[in-house]
């Protein structure tokens, strides 16, 4: 529990930090003032100041957070060329989102390392063999795991689609499969006599094989870091659409009368970690991409004291063609932030009689996914 612990504040403090880190930079390249960058959640118990900066250690180990000159209200600014709130809309733009934009890259970087470690998938035309269920047509056939299917009868196969066509035109009739399976390194092509199921059980099709045409390819080790930026960059993409899908799916939800399902909280993350860290590096790794994308989308929803809500009121300055008063903006942030803590410990206070009751991490686990 305590190793668990540690890898999901590792986690957290390190998709935070990144974040924090794109606002700083940004903040540190447009003049701005960086009064603090802090690690882990105030009360400050150490800190340091390097140049005009304090970085600091605080009592709550997890996150990190920079403060700005003048981030939300023109109150006690003693540097009025260096605050944000006197920046241009263009650099408070960029300030706000440099955050957003570097949980997106460290997903990429994240799905990219997985890539570049574990193969590259490519499309083939080889139709194999990934699963045989027991006492299928397959199994009672011969066909093994790692089988490639050239041909069904006399017709060749070299798709997913055309496999499962021949297969269904002779659904309870015995049928002839060509296949060519690796021996010892050398390939041996041999025949299989099957008879496809008219109606299979819930879950299998009338053979009962799982089959892909895709397979895993290592690259030379020099173009590893560029497959894995492209597909890296396909699989940010893919999560930060699932994610949208999933937030329109929660205001659905809502509009409807209906409890949130796929909401999960500190708790809920903590017991995902948890699962992640047992199957392996690789896996909490990719765990981290998914994480950092989801917290770059999450962030830039137009809501008070998130980043997104930052964006909003640059956005109705320029519709309104002036600033609004500072500490209108900075009592929406606040009453923002106030909503969303109580939604968190909401969540929070759920997720924990779910794990309770459950009696185990696994348990809460397949009660969230079911």
């Amino acid at each position: 529990m305590l190793v668990n612990i540690l890898v999901f504040l590792g986690v957290l403090s390190l998709l935070v930090l990144v974040h924090e880190l794109g606002h700083f930079f940004v903040a540190k390249k447009a003049g701005i003032w960086v009064e603090e960058f802090g690690f882990g959640l105030p009360p400050r118990i150490w800190g340091k100041k390097i140049g005009q900066t304090i970085f600091s250690l605080n009592i709550l180990p997890f996150g990190g957070f920079v403060k700005l000159h003048g981030e939300s209200s023109d109150e006690g600014v003693s540097k009025p060329k260096r605050a944000f709130v006197n920046k241009s809309k263009k650099v408070r733009v960029a300030v706000l989102l440099a955050g957003v934009v570097m949980n997106f890259l460290l997903g990429i970087v994240a799905f990219g390392i997985v890539y570049s470690l574990s193969g590259i998938p490519r499309e083939t035309q080889n139709v194999r063999v990934i699963d045989v269920a027991s006492g299928s047509p397959a199994q009672t056939g011969g066909l093994i795991v790692g089988d490639i299917v050239r041909k069904i009868n006399v017709q060749d196969v070299k798709s997913t689609e055309a496999f499962i066509e021949e297969v269904d035109r002779f659904k309870g009739k015995n049928v002839v499969l060509e296949v060519e399976s690796d021996s010892s390194g050398t390939t041996q092509t041999r025949r299989v006599s099957v008879n496809p199921r008219q109606d299979p059980p819930s879950g299998e099709g009338p053979l009962g094989v799982a089959i892909t045409t895709v397979e895993i390819y290592y690259p030379p080790v020099w173009q590893r870091p560029f497959y894995g930026a492209y597909f890296g960059f396909k699989d940010a993409v893919y999560w930060g659409r699932t994610v949208v899908s999933g937030i329109f799916q929660i205001f659905t939800d809502l509009s409807t009368g209906q409890a949130p399902k796929d909401l999960a909280g500190p708790v809920g993350i903590f017991a995902l970690t948890s699962e992640v860290y047992k199957v392996g590096i690789l896996a909490l790794i990719n765990f981290i991409g998914i994480l950092s994308v989801n917290l770059a989308i999450l962030n830039i929803i137009p809501f008070p004291a998130l980043d997104g809500g930052r964006l909003l009121f640059v956005v109705l300055e320029s519709i309104l063609g002036k600033k609004i008063l500072p500490r209108v903006e900075a009592a929406a942030h606040t009453v923002g932030m106030i909503i969303l803590l109580i939604l968190i410990f909401a969540i929070t206070a759920r997720d924990i009689r779910g794990l309770i009751s459950a009696g185990s991490i696994s348990g809460f686990l397949e009660g969230v996914l079911r």
